[in-house]
C-alpha cells in the first residue's frame, strides 16, 4: 500500500532533490535525533553514555539486517567507504606476483587504492573497461588469472547507474578462489542486497547517499573467516578485546569487527545513522526499490519520448536508482548549471545529466525537472 512519506522530507519549497547518488537529505527523524543528542550532551555531558552504546549496538543490528549478515558482530563502523577500502587493501598479505582486478569506470576511491599497491607491494592493478566484452562481468573475468587475489567492484557504477551482476561475480570468485570486495554505496538503501544470495568477502558503504545519513559514518562488513587475516594498520583503545580495561598491559585485538575501529566512536554520526536506518527498515528495502524503479522507469519513458540519448542501461537486470541522459542539441554542462540555478539538485556525469530520485520523490517534482530540461535553450 502506498504511503506518503513527505513529512519525513520537508525540503524547502521549490527545491527538487534528484541527487541521492551524491549526497542525500536527512529525514526529519534524523534531524530531530541530532538536535536531541546535542541538547542532551550540552546539558548532561556523557551522563547517558551507556544509552549511546545501546544505540551503537542497535545500529550494528540494523546494518546486519540490511545486508543479511550472520551476526551484528560482523559489522564495523568507519568514517567512509574509502577508509574501509583502505582497511582491505592494506590488510591483505599480498605477494608480489599477485594482481587485483577492477573497473576503470569506478569512482576514484575504488581505483586509486588498488593502484597504490603497485609501488608498495609490487601488486599489479589491472584496470578493466567494462564495455570491452559481451557483459561487464565477462570483462572483469577476462583479466583475471591464477594470480588474481581480489576482484573489486561497485555494485552500481556511479556515473551511469550500471548494476553489476553480483551473483555472477560472486560465483566466479568462489570457483576461482578469488576474494570479492563490493563497494555497496550506490546500492544499500536503494536495492535489496543479501549476503546469503551474493556472498562477498568485503562490503562497505558510507551512509550519506541512499541511506540518508550524514557524511563521516559508514559500515564495513568483513567475512568473519578472514577477519584475523587482515593486517591491522590502525591501533587504539576501542579495538581492544577487553574494551574498557584501560590499565591492562597485555592486550589483543577484538575478535569481532570492532578490531577495525581503532578510536572513539562517532557518536553523533551513530545517533543520526540509527535514525535514518530506522526509516529505511521501517519502509522496507523491497518497497523502496519498487518506488525507485517506478521513478526511474517514468523518467526513462519521458526521455525516450523526447528523443534524448540515454546513457544508462535500462534493462531490468541492470537498472538501478541512477539514470543519466544527454541532450545532443545543447551543451550538457550548461544544462546542468541551468538545473542547479533552478533548484534542481542533480549531477553532471558521463557528459550528461544524472538523476537519482529516492522512494519518496514526488512525481510532480520529477515532471518539473523534466520540463526544465526540455525547455532549456542555449543562451
Amino acid at each position: 500500500m502506498y504511503t506518503n512519506w513527505a513529512h519525513e522530507f520537508p525540503l524547502q519549497p521549490g527545491l527538487i532533490h534528484l541527487n541521492h547518488a551524491g549526497v542525500g537529505p536527512w529525514p526529519k527523524r534524523t534531524k530531530d535525533a541530532i538536535i536531541s543528542f546535542a541538547k542532551e550532551n550540552s546539558q548532561n555531558g556523557s551522563q547517558k553514555y551507556v544509552e549511546w552504546e545501546q544505540k551503537e549496538s542497535e545500529l550494528r543490528h540494523y546494518c546486519q539486517q540490511l545486508i543479511n549478515a550472520k551476526s551484528a558482530n560482523d559489522i564495523a563502523f568507519v568514517k567512509s567507504t574509502s577508509e574501509a577500502l583502505s582497511i582491505v587493501a592494506y590488510g591483505i598479505a599480498w605477494q608480489a606476483h599477485e594482481n587485483v582486478v577492477y573497473a576503470q569506470q569506478e569512482f576514484p576511491s575504488n581505483r586509486i587504492i588498488w593502484q597504490s599497491l603497485q609501488s608498495r607491494f609490487g601488486v599489479e592493478a589491472r584496470s578493466v573497461d567494462l564495455y570491452q566484452a559481451t557483459t561487464p562481468e565477462d570483462a572483469l573475468f577476462a583479466q583475471a588469472d591464477q594470480n588474481t587475489r581480489l576482484i573489486a567492484v561497485s555494485a552500481v557504477q556511479f556515473a551511469n547507474g550500471l548494476r553489476m551482476d553480483l551473483a555472477k561475480i560472486s560465483q566466479y570468485c568462489r570457483a576461482h578462489n578469488i576474494l570479492l570486495c563490493v563497494d555497496a554505496i550506490q546500492i544499500l538503501g536503494a536495492i535489496p542486497f543479501n549476503l546469503t544470495k551474493t556472498p562477498a568477502d568485503f562490503v562497505m558503504a558510507d551512509g550519506h547517499k541512499w541511506l540518508l545519513s550524514p557524511e563521516g559514518i559508514g559500515m564495513f562488513y568483513c567475512n568473519p573467516k578472514l577477519r584475523d587475516q587482515l593486517h591491522l594498520n590502525q591501533y587504539g583503545w576501542h579495538m581492544m578485546e577487553k574494551l574498557g580495561d584501560y590499565e591492562a598491559l597485555d592486550w589483543k585485538p577484538a575478535s569481532d569487527a570492532r578490531r577495525f575501529e581503532c578510536g572513539s566512536p562517532n557518536n553523533l554520526g551513530i545517533q543520526a545513522m540509527h535514525a535514518s536506518m530506522s526509516l529505511i527498515l521501517e519502509v522496507g528495502v523491497e518497497y523502496i526499490y519498487n518506488m525507485i524503479s517506478r521513478n526511474i522507469s517514468y523518467i526513462h519513458e519521458k526521455y525516450k519520448k523526447y528523443g534524448f540519448n540515454i546513457v544508462s542501461d535500462m534493462s531490468s537486470n541492470r537498472q538501478s536508482g541512477i539514470i543519466t541522459m544527454q541532450r545532443q542539441d545543447v551543451d550538457n554542462y550548461n544544462l546542468y548549471k541551468h538545473l542547479q540555478k533552478s533548484n534542481v539538485l542533480c549531477a553532471y556525469r558521463s557528459n550528461g545529466i544524472r538523476f537519482s530520485p529516492h522512494f519518496y520523490t514526488p512525481r510532480d517534482e520529477i515532471d518539473h525537472a523534466l520540463d526544465l530540461i526540455c525547455n532549456y535553450k542555449e543562451q
